[in-house]
């Protein structure tokens, strides 16, 4: 299971308005050189965000986009959504109440895996655009990266 560039480059870009729009409108070209994402991709993106409530567009002169919510409003859940990212994990048809085998009943395992599609969509429902740039997603698991392990003090 991944999650698509659409959603990944969706929460980058959001992010990187919140970090440098300060009230202001924010090139679009700006944000895609900064997080080295096409600027034609971008503004597909941008679009359906737009669409969605999540930026707001300024034309003319020192135009761009604002965020269209305070960070602590905006869901990264709603971010992804937002760019038609559902994040599935089964290969069943969302909201079909047929399986995806041949006779039409659901693979064994069908239940686990819409249960991780539930967890998955709780996390980021739990966390705001806030929380990302803030930095207050590390170790929201639980977990640690690999590199930022505590060093065992000797006794």
């Amino acid at each position: 299971m991944r999650l698509s560039t659409k959603g990944r480059y969706a929460v980058m870009a959001m992010a990187d308005l919140a970090i440098n729009g300060h009230g202001a409108p924010v090139a679009l070209a700006d944000i895609a050189g900064r997080q080295e994402i096409s600027l034609s991709y971008m503004e597909q993106l941008f679009a359906k965000l737009r669409r969605a409530g999540l930026v707001k567009s300024v034309r003319g002169p020192g135009g761009g986009y604002l965020l269209g919510r305070t960070p602590k409003e905006t869901r990264i859940s709603d971010i992804i959504l937002a760019v038609d990212e559902p994040i599935l994990v089964t290969r069943c048809k969302a909201g079909s109440p047929q399986g995806c085998m041949e006779n039409k009943g659901r693979c064994i395992t069908h239940d686990l895996w819409e249960e991780l599609e539930n967890h998955i969509h709780l996390f980021l429902s739990s966390l705001s655009l806030e929380d990302v740039v803030e930095g207050r997603v590390l170790g929201a698991s639980g977990v640690l990266h690999r590199n930022e392990l505590p060093v065992a003090v000797a006794r």
